[in-house]
């Protein structure tokens, strides 16, 4: 039997964060401690995503609430996958309680850097020390946010501006047409392009498989994968190209294990702006399970201010 206490937090971004699915201004979730009988302690994270399909905060702060405060392996193994941040937090923070005390985990690979939307992104590159970023540095940049006209001409811009040996993600959070992602894929040919992070919407899945087929660049996949449900869909399907993994909001880490054993997907592990903790909880998750030595979705912390945890 465990006790469990809840500590909600709300941390405004420095700069608000504008994708395709809008402005987003402040990242709230809920921190959550197991503790035993034996004075061992784990945390955990509740860092929602509903825009990705994932419980609200207000629902998964009712259904921790329905525990009183005490729970077993019983309880937190039999979430169902309405509640996957829940899940992702308590499985999570039962293993740390269990390895516990738990030192800090640093990442087994670099940290791929989030830059602003739009031109701004060119002020930062532009402003910012090359030597500052590191040796083969991985940026991501957002698109389908502003006309594709004005995006592609500041990613010409951007390709000249970004330090030598570096590759660059482009995220459309769903957002591009048919047409305009044949437009970027040509765009993007022979230039030093990761990957094009899920240009077409979850439901063109034909759209993206196509995308793949052609082998401009890597296809990932992202709101098209954002639960164990769909990811297990795309992975029985034969899914050839790049997984990206938000850990906090996948769902039950037990059962992405075992899917993992069982299809060998080629993941990149993602940030969805969660605190230190969920971030270390992922991070657990992303050396265990991410074979391919791609740059980790967790270059995010610069959105926030310094007093967040």
């Amino acid at each position: 039997m465990y006790s469990l206490s809840l500590q909600p937090y709300d941390y405004p971004f420095r700069r608000p964060l504008k994708t395709h699915h809008g402005l987003w201004k402040r990242r709230q979730g809920i921190l959550i401690k197991l503790s035993d009988g034996q004075q061992r302690q784990g945390w955990g994270e509740i860092a929602p995503l509903p825009d990705f399909g994932s419980e609200s905060l207000e629902a998964a702060h009712e259904f921790c609430q329905r525990f009183e405060g005490h729970l077993d392996d019983g309880d937190i193994f039999s979430i169902g996958d309405r509640y996957p941040a829940c899940q992702f937090a308590l499985e999570l923070a039962r293993e740390a309680l269990l390895r516990y005390p738990n030192p800090p985990l640093q990442p087994n690979f670099p940290h791929c850097q989030l830059l602003p939307t739009g031109e701004a992104a060119l002020k930062l590159l532009e402003t910012t020390p090359q030597d500052h970023w590191g040796p083969s540095p991985c940026f991501k940049w957002k698109i389908a946010v502003e006309g594709i006209q004005q995006e592609q001409d500041w990613f010409q811009q951007l390709l000249w501006q970004l330090p030598p040996h570096s590759q660059l993600r482009l995220d459309a959070n769903g957002g591009l047409s048919q047409e305009d992602a044949q437009t970027w894929l040509a765009a993007c040919e022979g230039q030093p392009i990761d990957y094009l992070e899920q240009p077409r919407p979850p439901e063109a899945w034909q759209d993206l498989e196509a995308l793949q087929h052609q082998g401009v660049v890597p296809i990932a996949l992202d709101e098209s994968v954002a639960n164990l449900r769909d990811l297990e869909t795309w992975l029985q399907r034969g899914w050839s190209g790049i997984v990206v993994i938000k850990a906090a909001i996948i769902g039950s880490p037990q059962q992405l294990r075992q899917l993992c054993q069982q299809f060998q997907p080629d993941l990149v592990f993602s940030s969805v702006f969660e605190t230190s903790v969920g971030r270390q909880a992922a991070l657990h998750l992303a050396r265990e399970l991410q074979h391919q030595p791609r740059a980790l979705g967790f270059g995010v912390t610069s959105l926030f201010r310094g007093d967040r945890q």
